[in-house]
């Protein structure tokens, strides 16, 4: 064989070679991602063809399949959407699937290997498999005691188990309507898509989870935690407490003040009394005194920084992301300067408070069940950390019991039920009114439920608002609807 043909056979051989390397790709390695990508049309049909699992809250149906006389076969359909849309999410033609839709979608599509044997069995008996069913662990009763108390305002209400870190409750406004998005007119799905997307509020945002807030005084009570497990610091402590009308910040004209321009107990408070009446001033100096090592590894142990799902992602809170000065120091322990959070996290913060110090990883989804109702995974409750010792837990909610019995938080008094909470008075952007904040737990001596609410903006009272007058009434709300 010459030489001229021997090259050429190299050159044929070579591309034979690159074409089954490209098939086997194509046809085994690549085969499952092309088969799920969205824009695979094929796959699309195939998933609509079979029955998609349903999202609970106990009994009560949150979405379903319902049979439909196109080629898609069943339509997702959704009760109460408003009202659990930050919950259920959507499952759109358009576009990708949100919420739990997206979250638990192998479970819900019955496509999960933990589902294969089942789906084996629909093979052999030639029955269309099923998508398997998602029970959360929401208390309907609360959800629809959020709802109802957040009104028309805009904002994020939360609550959770503080022994198990289940979610009860967790509502988001302004909110949509994901039927609009399921729908099979494929026009109309996007246009209803495009303008929620282009709405300015935002309503397509689980607030609760994915969106960030200055947490105001509610912080103070991460900066308690961190001055009673670093320093020599109590509840009834006088040593180094102190509270000024104004507190002069070093290297800079600028200073902190109290609401109301007043002094905290004749400018010398213990750490209870100046917690009960919220005064900026102590814990401003608290925060300089203690160190951002000491605040930030406090609040990491809250939960801040630290990587979250639901199952769905959750938006990092943040204490700080750089060296801070001194007033940047003294801001920050009151929940003011960069520090930003999810309402969950605030939640999680009284939560760990309530269960004897220790934080426990917040969970929407209690059990998977097959279509023929048997168990297929059911989450266990889990320690994400120890926030502060039982000793420290006990004497913050001593000092929260006493923001609620007779300081700045009574508006979240329950009849026969002691309750410990926090208020909050966040600063956000320039010219814009405060939010109101209020997290709670009860009842205070064996809790049941812990909760957060922000209200943006002061909600309908605007620049009035308070966290005690505006937050609190809704976190009473919730708290009553899952104690009674």
């Amino acid at each position: 064989m010459n030489s001229p043909i021997r090259r050429l056979a190299a050159v044929i051989t070579l591309l034979f070679a690159s074409l089954f390397v490209s098939v086997t790709y194509i046809q085994v390695v690549s085969a499952k991602e092309l088969d799920e990508h969205p824009r695979n049309t094929r796959s699309l049909i195939k998933e609509r063809s079979r029955e998609r699992g349903q999202i609970l809250a106990g009994t009560k149906v949150l979405a379903t399949s319902t049979p439909s006389d196109d080629v898609y076969q069943f339509l997702r359909e959704y009760s109460a959407p408003q009202m659990y849309a930050p919950i259920t999410g959507y499952y759109s033609l358009v576009n990708t699937p949100y919420g739990l839709e997206s979250a638990e979608n192998e479970y819900l599509s019955g496509s999960s290997d933990e589902l294969f044997l089942r789906s084996l069995t629909n093979l052999l008996t030639g029955e269309q498999p099923k998508g398997a069913s998602v029970e959360t662990t929401i208390n309907t009763k609360a959800q629809k005691a959020a709802w109802d108390a957040l009104g028309n305002q805009r904002g994020a209400a939360i609550a959770l188990n503080p022994k198990t870190g289940d979610i009860l409750a967790m509502v988001s406004k302004p909110s949509y309507n994901p039927n609009d998005l399921a729908t099979h007119d494929t026009k109309a799905a996007l246009d209803a898509y495009k303008k929620l997307n282009a709405d300015e509020l935002e309503p397509l945002i689980n607030r609760n989870i994915g969106q960030l807030y200055p947490p105001g005084s509610t912080f103070k009570i991460v900066t308690s935690a961190a001055a009673m497990s670093n320093g020599d610091y109590s509840a009834n402590s006088e040593n180094g407490i102190i509270g000024p009308v104004t507190l002069d910040l070093p290297e800079t004209t600028a200073t902190i003040s109290n609401s109301g321009n007043h002094g905290c107990a004749d400018g010398t408070p213990t750490l209870l009394e100046a917690f009960e009446i919220s005064c900026n001033t102590t814990f401003a100096k608290l925060a300089m005194d203690l160190g951002q090592d000491v605040m930030q590894e406090q609040a990491t142990k809250f939960g801040f920084g630290q990587t979250l799902t639901i199952p769905q992602k959750v938006a990092d809170s943040v204490f700080a992301d750089t060296e801070l000065n001194a007033p940047q120091l003294a801001q920050s322990g009151i929940g003011q300067f960069e520090v930003r959070t999810t309402p969950l996290q605030v939640a999680m913060i009284a939560a760990g408070v309530a269960n004897d110090g220790v934080v426990m990883r917040p969970n929407l989804v209690k059990r998977v069940l097959s279509a023929d109702g048997k168990t297929v995974s059911e989450r266990s409750p889990e320690e994400l950390s120890e926030a502060v010792t039982p000793d420290v837990a006990e004497q913050l909610t001593e000092m929260m019991v006493a923001t609620v019995s007779e300081g700045t938080g009574t508006a979240a008094q329950m009849s026969g039920i002691e309750v410990a909470g926090k208020t909050g008075t966040a600063q956000n952007a320039e010219g814009a009114a405060p939010h109101a904040w209020f997290t709670s737990f009860a009842p205070a001596d064996d809790p049941e439920v812990a909760v957060a609410v922000v209200v943006e903006n002061g909600g309908n009272a605007g620049s009035e608002a308070y966290g005690g007058t505006v937050a609190a009434p809704i976190a009473k709300a919730m708290m009553e609807a899952v104690i009674e």
